[in-house]
């Protein structure tokens, strides 16, 4: 079934193709089965908003897929994206498990699917299925690798051009070489890799035509080709 915004829609979790390759869905027989009972299927246009930071929380969203930006904001309206989670994730969990305010907001960044289970439903799921929790403590520990990881990037950098040759290195990290060159694709404006690594918009932009003209990387559209990933990482090391 496709939806308005052209998306694979997955129907129940019973009939998930991606279940065996997700954490979260590679769960037991009758945990999917249960699970399939209290996740409520919903879609989401490119913008809106699935929970905002110092809301109480409702429950999680299992992300089917698409993309969401997490990100946490300072009184005086600067924002910092945390991370972008992608297909397979569970969103929420922290403040769903332990009952305090959700600490991100989730935004979403292009047309995604993200089913929604209750806090109460979420919970007693947990206590029925031991396999299901431990997938939880994983994905939370994932979640703290991540934000130390962040922490790293943004607090041990020494500049700019540091912080965003890491942040693409760490982009490029699973991706295939060929011909000595790296593809990515970068739906993010200027302004969202900004707010991932500390630096104004202006400083992203003077940053990517100065790694362009260094001949570290190119640029087509969404497509980042990593052209040198050793000037990269001398500009890191550096």
């Amino acid at each position: 079934m496709r939806a308005p915004y052209g998306l694979e829609i997955i129907e129940s979790c019973l009939s998930c193709p991606h279940r065996e390759d997700r954490l979260f869905c590679n769960l037991p027989p009758s945990a999917v089965q249960r699970l399939a009972t209290i996740t409520s299927a919903a879609v989401y246009p490119k913008g809106a908003t699935l929970f905002v930071e110092g809301q109480s929380p409702r429950g999680v969203f299992i992300l089917c897929s698409g993309r969401v930006k997490l990100s946490t904001s300072s009184a005086d309206g600067k924002s910092l994206i945390l991370r972008i989670s992608e297909s397979g994730e569970v969103l929420g969990l922290p403040a769903t498990v332990t009952g305090k305010p959700y600490e991100l907001t989730a935004d979403v960044i292009e047309p995604t699917q993200a089913n929604f289970i209750s806090r109460q439903d979420f919970l007693l799921f947990l206590r029925e299925h031991g396999e299901a929790a431990l997938r939880v403590a994983q994905q939370l520990g994932e979640t703290y690798h991540s934000a130390i990881s962040e922490m790293r990037t943004i607090g041990l950098s020494h500049s700019a051009a540091e912080k965003l040759a890491r942040f693409l290195l760490d982009l490029s990290a699973d991706q295939n070489e060929e011909k000595g060159e790296v593809r990515i694709t970068l739906t993010l404006t200027h302004e969202e890799i900004a707010q991932m690594i500390g630096a104004s918009r202006e400083t992203v932009t003077r940053l990517f035509a100065d790694f362009k003209k260094k001949q570290l990387l190119q640029v087509k559209g969404s497509t980042v080709i990593i052209k040198s990933k050793a000037g990269l990482e001398n500009v890191v090391s550096s």
